[in-house]
């Protein structure tokens, strides 16, 4: 083993094996590798080697595309077999939910260009004639599907890496990590050696490994089961016959997989119960093992395979594997620079590592090497979770993501493992006003208010739902009255001392409020001019700011505010989100509402729009600022979380002659719409440049120099290739299943070429219009231009329409 590298990666799985491969492909060859014993010794081994490209994440489906794609050239490239079985894959529906999550899936799907068809009943028993077409209403098929030899790709990968350079260490074991004159100190069994730069890919271990740094990722495996049976006579014949193998079988319905193994089945199920293992650390002397299988766990799910494929049922068991998988709490990978830490990288929590596994290395290096990623890695970015992703939570997420693997899941869908962890004080007032909750970075967030007789809980859907007229009565009673809505989850930092401006103004692309009082939307980006976080910034005083974002990025942009600010001392960053509560009032009678519980001016004269100020409400003080993300007169409330209650009751209390209405967040999200006002991680991305949003007021390439401006001037000059847009959708009301409004990820068309992709929709209920906000190519973003939109399979007529439909003068913001 060398005592230096630049690039030191614990871990020879295949995650870890990618990423070496991927970095020495970026020319990089100073890169060691360093495993406890031998490579693939952790899930690698044992992992059913199973390709499924179908994940409804945008995201995620860009990496396993790239995976597959990269599988089926390594064996040419290195000479080292994969053993890929480009067989198909066959996902069966039951139902109609079933059938609506894969048409929801093939929007995203086209988007990025994966191949698929969704089939009948008919088809799908020429594909797959074993099997009983007892109650199937369809399927989805992707024919650049199937499975590979984990243990071969991962070879394959480290041959490659090899031959750019990399050195792989075997029996070498991590015993400690510690920052030392600006580089990384790795103890091994083997020695010494420093880094640059460190990268854990280490499975099941992460929890013990990171926490050597100081870290507590939410990575903890969960017990994965599935059976190899004896030879099946019917797929022996099907052999002698020349016949290919058949598509891998998904019956998601049921929970299970099904797939040929040397002319035996493969069975694995996603079963209820199963259980959490190694929470607090893998045992010293665990390698290349398996734990205590479980049957009577698998039993339901195997006697719906055999229900379905009733072969199965007339062979015995060949080999029943049990093996840990580490998963996270929402199943999707940690995939980037860890929290608070100079030059560390994760690369954690793959709970379908050999899917992910070659698209993982590929954007890690890129990132790691170049300072950004090819694509969009919020989903899978470490710091999505919070420090209140702790053991036990972790332990109840996981498992129930494990769980849920093939369930439907709906873009509304609420999980309720670990629930409540985060709730603002005046959590129980709202539950007792109606509140159906929903849940963001740990915080319980009211998601709609049910009224007096009206049962308290969604029904989801990918279609209209259950709350459906409730949101409607909210956006209804906001915009003719006052709504109140608690956002406490919202970040909040403060930013101080002699280079606090300097700092900033680096940072954002807007400038800076000039005096103190004001208030300004501004947008860190990328190196190369992609959005990557949003900040409301209030002037405090000459070198003091207020900072507020979105509350999933509290610890996302914590950590690029500690990153990025000078070390000599002259910025001072906290983080104060937990010891500050939010709550808005907003809506024409806004005002008369507050001027009962303040003595402040609260005139536009003395309070304008997009100004602060510190008031009284009541006994507490508190940071009034008027702004809000509904598009009306309104306040946001900036106040000591131990002084909620009193700032609620006395709002409540003076709102109640005005029309005061408790606000949920699909409200908001609906209100938001009607003013096309982008949503950070999900109409603003890395992906998209501001210029590309059509936020081009909020880019000042005027002014001094900041992260992204080069990007942003060379756009310009070269043109700017996609604009975001409203439109007007036309839903049709009479579809006997229910009207389904855009919800993301839709592409959207012009004259039958696919020129874009919504990024967000949903109903308008205070202008009675379906609306979708997209990135379209140039040339498509006119005013009264045509599209369409295809949703759940059905291309609707969409319509470019002018930004914010409600209001678009702002008026009554500025009111």
């Amino acid at each position: 083993m060398k005592s230096h590298a630049e690039y030191v990666i614990i871990g020879g799985g295949i995650v870890g094996l990618s990423v070496a491969y991927h970095l020495a492909k970026l020319g990089k060859r100073d890169v060691a590798l360093l495993e406890r014993r031998d490579l693939t010794h952790g899930s690698t081994w044992h992992a059913a080697g199973l390709l499924p490209l179908f994940n409804m994440s945008y995201s995620v489906g860009q990496l396993h595309k790239y995976s597959i794609d990269l599988y089926q050239r390594l064996q040419e490239e290195t000479g080292q077999g994969v053993s890929f079985h480009k067989t198909g894959n066959l996902r069966l529906a039951k139902t109609k939910a079933r059938m609506d999550e894969y048409l929801a899936y093939c929007g995203t799907a086209n988007t990025i260009g994966v191949p698929f068809e969704v089939i009948g009943p008919d088809a799908v028993a020429d594909l797959w004639p074993l099997a009983k077409m007892d109650g199937i209403i369809g399927a989805l098929f992707h024919p650049d599907d199937g499975h590979v030899a984990p243990v071969d790709v991962a070879q394959a990968l480290a041959r490659g890496a090899r031959d750019g350079g990399a050195e792989i260490s075997r029996s070498c074991e991590v015993t400690a990590i510690a920052r030392h004159n600006r580089q990384w100190r790795v103890t091994t069994s083997q020695g010494e050696i420093t880094a640059d730069t460190v990268i854990t890919a280490t499975g099941s271990w992460a929890r013990q490994v990171t926490a050597m740094v100081g870290l507590d990722i939410p990575v903890i495996p969960v017990e994965h089961q599935y059976i190899i049976t004896e030879p099946v006579p019917e797929l022996l014949e099907r052999k002698a016959q020349g016949l290919a193998e058949m598509p891998v079988l998904r019956e998601s319905d049921e929970s299970y997989y099904l797939r040929e193994e040397v002319q035996g089945l493969i069975v694995g199920p996603y079963e209820k119960g199963a259980k959490a293992w190694a929470a607090d650390g893998v045992p010293a002397a665990f390698g290349r093992q398996l734990l205590t299988p479980d049957l009577e766990r698998l039993d339901p799910y195997i006697e719906a395979a055999i229900e379905r494929v009733p072969m199965l049922g007339e062979v015995g068991i060949r080999e029943t594997v049990n093996g840990p998988i580490p998963y996270t709490p929402d199943g999707s990978p940690l995939i980037g620079p860890a929290y608070g830490l100079p030059n560390f990288w994760l690369a954690e929590g793959f709970s379908f590592g050999i899917t992910a596994a070659g698209g993982a290395g590929k954007v890690l290096a890129e990132w790691i090497v170049g300072g950004e990623p090819s694509m969009d890695m919020l989903a899978m970015d470490p710091r999505r979770f919070g420090a209140y992703a702790s053991r036990n939570y972790t332990v109840a997420k996981n498992v129930e993501a494990y769980e849920n693997v093939f369930t439907i899941h709906f873009p509304d869908e609420e999980r309720p493992a670990a629930r409540p962890a985060r709730t603002s004080p005046i959590h129980h007032k709202l539950d007792n006003a109606g509140a159906v909750w929903g849940q963001r970075y740990g915080w319980e967030r009211p998601n709609w208010f049910a009224a007096e007789g009206e049962e308290r809980r969604d029904t989801w859907s990918f279609r209209r739902s259950n709350y459906f007229a409730a949101v409607g009565r909210e956006c209804q009673a906001l915009r003719q009255a006052a709504g109140l809505i608690d956002i406490t989850s919202f970040a909040k930092f403060q930013v101080t001392g002699a280079g606090a401006e300097a700092f900033l103004d680096r940072l954002v692309a807007n400038r800076l409020p000039q005096r103190d009082g004001r208030i300004a939307l501004t947008h860190a980006l990328t190196p190369s001019g992609g959005v990557r976080s949003e900040f409301t910034i209030m002037r405090d005083g000459p070198q003091a700011f207020y900072l507020v974002s979105s509350g999933a990025a509290e610890r996302y942009d914590h950590d690029l505010l500690l990153k990025e600010m000078p070390d000599d001392g002259s910025v001072r960053v906290e983080n104060i989100t937990t010891s500050h509560g939010v709550l808005v009032v907003a809506g024409p009678k806004s005002r008369d509402i507050l001027r009962q519980v303040t003595d402040a001016d609260l005139s536009s004269n003395a309070f304008p729009w997009l100004s602060g100020q510190m008031i009284d409400v009541g006994m507490a003080r508190l940071r009034a600022m008027r702004v809000n993300f509904v598009g009306e007169l309104g306040w946001e409330l900036h106040h000591p979380i131990e002084m909620q209650h009193v700032i609620f009751d006395a709002l409540m209390a003076a709102g109640h002659d005005h029309g005061l209405t408790l606000v949920g967040m699909r409200a908001m999200d609906s209100l938001r719409l009607e003013k096309s006002y982008r949503m950070w991680g999900q109409d603003l991305t890395t992906q998209y440049t501001p210029l590309e949003a059509s936020l081009d007021r909020f880019a000042r390439l005027d002014k001094g120099d900041f992260t992204g401006r080069a990007a942003l001037q060379k756009q310009l000059a070269a043109g700017i290739p996609n604009r975001f847009v409203t439109l007007a959708v036309a839903v049709d009301e009479k579809d006997p299943d229910g009207p389904a409004d855009a919800r993301g990820n839709e592409p959207v068309y012009k004259d039958g070429r696919m020129v874009g992709r919504a990024t967000a929709g949903g109903y308008g209920h205070t202008v009675g219009q379906s609306l979708a906000l997209a990135y379209v190519a140039a040339g498509a973003e006119a005013v009264g231009t045509t599209l369409e939109i295809d949703i759940l399979g059905k291309r609707h007529q969409a319509v470019v329409i002018a930004e914010s439909p409600h209001d678009p003068g702002n008026q009554r913001l500025r009111a």
